[in-house]
């Protein structure tokens, strides 16, 4: 007799067909090494994308495209700082679909190295169209965003997946706050160090210095990456064992390596489309508040704004975007286990509402000479986004997990941050333009801006109720 044979069937009949339901698989230890250098990668992007916003405007007015019309600099402003979005919006998907052909690594390798050179060509910019082609070279080669994410979720798995995607708010926000200390301390050099920047070039280049020193940090960072950073992609790994002699890497199957092959429309199931259209929906809502943020503490006080310096403006977003990260590297995770991401992601986007509706709150106080309770309402205001930020990591969850087999997961994630980067290039200029409408013609007493982005918030509240209640693995 098959005392072998007998055992697992002995197991197979006393192993309960569905498990136990509070029980939990215990977490797998995160990569430390590969997710740092991943995380070094991440950071130093958004140093260079935010480097130059402390000097884009007085750039735009220095070039003359405005022909003296202060004004107009912000309509031009806006045209620069969404040129980055469409382009990637373009593309990213491309990338990301390459990147499950030949690998993760030779991807960032030209992400890495398009970024470099197009902000070089930014500070080298004595145009305004020179400083458009930069943008736009920007956006085309840059897959990086897209490619991260994938890595991050071949990196990880259920039960750990939550404490690694709460690493990405804290180096967005910790690159948006060292990038406009660069370029605010480093622009105009001649104007600080008039006898260390003495040279003539500084000064028909006066913006270079800034770009110059955020291209610095890719040199490092594409160095590390080359020589530390682990190819994540099953077909692409170095073969082990017998698998060196099959050409397939111990993960996936010929099936699975053919997957990266197949058409995209296929991909677009239910279970791919739904965690996409949240996200494409939920970075529409954040970028349209990031936008409105500034120009309503900006916004003098006799038009329902707060009448905020460009300092105070800056410290605010400052100190929100290091309390924000901190919140969400410290707290995402634990929270994630306790509530679920489904919960946790209905219960963030719950949000926006209140969000939304402090904001007339603080006009309204401002008029009434509240100022101790403008701050208070501007401070909970901030406490509400932090928890609105959550629904970021969850949903980035949702994307990986939705990935039936590694091999098309940089497909989804492209085609995930496609629809998120044209929700970004559209929600500024959309929320500012409503803003502007709903100040002069006073629609709804001028809040019509405010009461659109909590209807548009209401459809993500029931698209959040689509998604499916647990996120598993892929294997699973």
């Amino acid at each position: 007799m098959d005392t072998s044979n007998s055992h697992e069937i002995i197991a197979s009949e006393i192993t309960p067909l569905i498990p136990a339901k509070g029980s939990k698989k215990p977490k797998t230890p995160l990569p430390k090494l590969q997710i740092g250098i991943l995380m070094t990668l991440q950071l130093v992007e958004p140093i260079a994308s935010t480097s130059i916003f402390p000097y884009i405007n007085q750039l735009i007015s220095e070039l003359g495209i405005t022909g003296g019309d202060d004004a107009a600099v912000g309509y031009y402003t806006g045209i620069i700082e969404s040129l980055f979005f469409v382009a990637q919006a373009l593309t990213v998907l491309r990338w990301s679909r390459l990147s499950d052909r030949i690998g993760r690594k030779p991807v960032l390798v030209v992400g890495l190295s398009g970024a470099c050179i197009s902000i070089l060509c930014f500070g080298l910019s004595t145009t305004f169209w020179s400083l458009v082609v930069s943008r736009c070279m920007s956006g085309f080669l840059n897959g990086n965003v897209g490619v991260m994410k994938t890595m991050m979720g071949e990196l990880t798995d259920s039960t750990n997946m939550a404490q690694a995607f709460a690493l990405f708010p804290i180096v967005w926000s910790l690159g948006g706050f060292v990038g406009p200390l660069i370029g605010g301390a480093l622009a105009r050099p001649q104007d600080h160090w008039p006898a260390l920047f003495a040279n003539p070039f500084w000064g028909k280049y006066p913006y270079f210095l800034p770009c110059a020193v955020a291209a610095c940090l890719f040199i490092p960072a594409l160095f590390m990456m080359l020589i530390f950073l682990e190819e994540t992609l099953s077909t692409k790994r170095r073969p082990r064992l017998t698998s060196a002699t099959l050409g397939v890497s111990s993960g996936e199957s010929p099936h699975q390596q053919s997957m990266a092959y197949t058409p995209l429309r296929s991909l677009l199931t239910p279970a791919i489309v739904v965690p996409i259209a949240n996200y494409a929906m939920l970075a529409f809502l954040d970028v349209s508040f990031r936008a409105l943020l500034p120009l309503f503490l900006s916004t003098p006080t006799y038009l329902g704004g707060l009448g905020f310096s460009p300092s105070s403006i800056g410290s605010w977003l400052a100190f929100f975007g290091i309390v924000d990260g901190v919140f969400q590297v410290l707290f995402f995770a634990k929270i994630v286990d306790r509530l679920g991401p489904k919960r946790l992601f209905c219960m963030s986007v719950s949000c926006f509402a209140p969000v939304m509706v402090m904001f007339p709150m603080m006009s309204w106080l401002v008029n009434a000479k509240g100022g101790h309770a403008v701050t208070f309402t501007l401070l909970c205001q901030f406490v509400i986004v932090i928890v609105w930020d959550m629904a970021f990591g969850t949903v980035f969850m949702f994307i990986t997990a939705s990935a039936p087999t590694s091999t098309v997961l940089g497909a989804i994630n492209g085609f995930g941050q496609t629809s998120a980067s044209m929700a970004r290039a559209v929600g500024p200029a959309l929320a500012t333009s409503l803003f502007a409408v709903s100040k002069e013609r006073n629609l709804l007493a001028g809040n019509a801006v405010y009461i659109v982005l909590i209807m548009l918030a209401g459809v993500l509240r029931w698209l959040g109720s689509q998604l499916p209640d647990e996120v598993q693995d892929r294997n699973e």
